[in-house]
């Protein structure tokens, strides 16, 4: 049986209990390795009995890489792993939903939250054709992914001990809703971070001879970066050398500060490039501080991102189980990267993997702004479709690992039922 037209049409109906379980997700968010409300509503069951794990009566392992949950549906090999983030980011929310942060400062402005309610979902899913399932499926909720590092502490832990492979997703602001795209190879940039501090000798700004300017050493050091891409890296593997901060304090405009701070970001799709990048970073800064008789100490985060390589055939398929959920039109490889970062990447270096954007553009949602803005808002009407994106890449896979798989149409149609 064909079971692409019934999971169109059941990932289309919205629950008031999906919306509930998401919202309440969003307006309670929490930082990298702080997701212990988070990591609690996703285990134990609330007062208003939506699913949770402990409900389901599926097993899990906690804490994994301080606030992350390891669960598992089925038992044996293969084992297939979906990984959800659960983090938000130190933005002040400005969506006006009635359901927005209750939390100043804080907000789910990347969609992490409609990722957990996905995989939860999945979860429930799942559970429902436990016995039918030929392997384990293991579902990663994995804190610290803005920054943290947080996959690679799962990893860590343990959490891909005999995995066969892994799927991860991305909700996506740039694409309608209904929507999915995916590339194989290079995916997601490798990134990293640096905090410069400039040193030089305050003074009056009138008399600037008497001063070693550590503004106009700063100054130039940003636009000697610009270089490095234009004209030591090959154009056609690309790169990004941004400075997005630069502070000079607070002093009065007559005076000359003798302290400047600068931060920004270098991005790279292969290793080669990213650490002569981050190695060219370092040296522009101090040459050019000395250059005008100041001193500059660069440094750069303890955890920086390796590039997203996904592997051609996990694409293939996860392409080929998005196409029965959304239709084979709206499930669309593409050739392009994105310079964005992702910390899967360190669950793809260890295991064939495939990562997914999904669409959620919506105007009539209001689900038009960008990721990590006040005013990002998710199409709810998403949250079924990633939750049947799991499932369906999860039984596709473990079904390719059977020989003659004769009995995997029924755990699909049971799995589809209960999304």
């Amino acid at each position: 049986m064909n079971w692409a037209l019934p999971l169109r049409c059941r990932c289309h109906r919205q629950t008031p209990r999906r919306r509930r379980r998401r919202r309440q997700l969003h307006a309670n968010p929490e930082l990298s390795f702080q997701e212990n409300e988070t990591s609690a509503l996703i285990r134990q069951a609330d007062r208003r009995r939506w699913s949770a794990l402990d409900g389901l009566g599926i097993r899990y392992r906690h804490p994994v890489a301080r606030t992350g949950i390891v669960a598992e549906v089925g038992a044996g090999q293969p084992v297939v792993v979906l990984r959800g983030d659960m983090d938000a980011l130190p933005v002040q929310e400005a969506s006006g939903l009635p359901y927005s942060s209750r939390r100043p400062g804080v907000m789910h402005a990347c969609g992490h939250d409609g990722h957990t309610a996905m995989l939860l979902t999945a979860a429930k899913a799942l559970k429902a054709v436990e016995g039918q399932l030929r392997g384990t499926v293991r579902l990663l909720f994995q804190p610290a992914e803005e920054g943290g590092g947080g996959a690679s502490f799962m990893v860590a832990d343990g959490a891909l001990e005999g995995a066969a492979a892994a799927f991860g997703m991305h909700v996506n602001p740039a694409a309608p809703t209904g929507t999915v795209h995916a590339k194989s190879g290079a995916t997601f940039a490798a990134a990293d971070r640096f905090s410069v501090v400039i040193r030089g000798v305050g003074g009056h700004a009138g008399m600037p001879h008497k001063a070693r300017d550590a503004v106009l050493a700063a100054s130039m050091a940003v636009v000697a970066l610009q270089p490095l891409l234009s004209r030591e890296v090959n154009p056609l593997e690309g790169g990004v050398v941004t400075v997005s901060r630069f502070n000079t304090g607070e002093g009065a405009p007559n005076v000359i500060p003798e302290r400047v701070t600068l931060s920004g970001t270098i991005r790279a799709f292969s290793d080669p490039i990213f650490a002569q990048l981050r190695q060219r970073v370092t040296a522009v800064f101090t040459s050019t501080a000395t250059m005008y008789g100041c001193n500059a100490t660069v440094e750069w985060s303890p955890m920086p991102y390796p590039p997203l390589i996904t592997d051609a055939g996990m694409t293939a398929l996860a392409l080929g189980s998005a196409a029965k959920v959304v239709g084979s039109g709206n499930a669309v490889e593409i050739f392009e990267p994105y310079m964005y970062a992702e910390d899967f990447a360190f669950l793809a270096a260890k295991v064939p993997s495939a990562f997914l954007m999904l669409g959620i553009r919506n105007d009539t949602a209001g689900s038009v702004h960008g990721l990590h803005t006040p005013q990002f808002r998710l199409d709810e009407a998403a949250l079924p479709l990633g939750a049947a994106l799991h499932v369906q890449f999860a039984l596709d896979f473990l079904r390719s690992r059977q020989q003659g798989a004769g009995g995997g149409a029924g755990g699909a149609a049971a799995a589809r039922e209960e999304l």
